[in-house]
Order: C-alpha cells, then structure tokens, then sequence
C-alpha cells in the first residue's frame, strides 16, 4: 500500500485522514507508537469519485464507427 496506494470508499478513509492531520499538527504523540486504521470500504461503493479522479476528461470525440476509430488512431 506504501507503493501503490489504498481505493477505498472516502467514508472509509476519513480516520486515515484525521490522523495524518493530526500528526502533523502535533497534536499527536506517535514516537515509537503503532497505528492501525482499518478500511472497510471500496472505493467502489462511489464509482463518480473513482471516474473523476482516475479517468481523463474527454477532449474530443469521434463518430462511432470503425473507420472514425482508425482514422483517429492513424491506421
């Protein structure tokens, strides 16, 4: 997860976040501490947010027809 990160639903990730907030805020006292937030959802359970942040938005379009789909790929 450190490398490739979580999709989890963003109720789910609201603990994650408070608690980054608050660390670094230093309300927090985490030296030599272990934290564990458990993520029940998937990000899934919001395919709206999961499009927006993960789809490029449309430039352009074209008809849909194989021909319009060569020609734009440059076949």
């Amino acid at each position: 997860a450190r490398m490739e990160g979580l999709f989890v639903e963003p109720a789910s990730a609201a603990g994650v976040a408070g608690l980054r907030l608050l660390a670094r805020e230093g309300r927090l006292d985490l030296a030599g501490k272990t934290v564990a937030c458990v993520l029940t959802g998937s990000g899934l359970k919001d395919p709206e947010v999961a499009a927006r942040q993960l789809m490029p938005a449309v430039i352009d379009s074209i008809e849909a027809t194989l021909g319009a789909v060569e020609a734009r790929l440059g076949w």
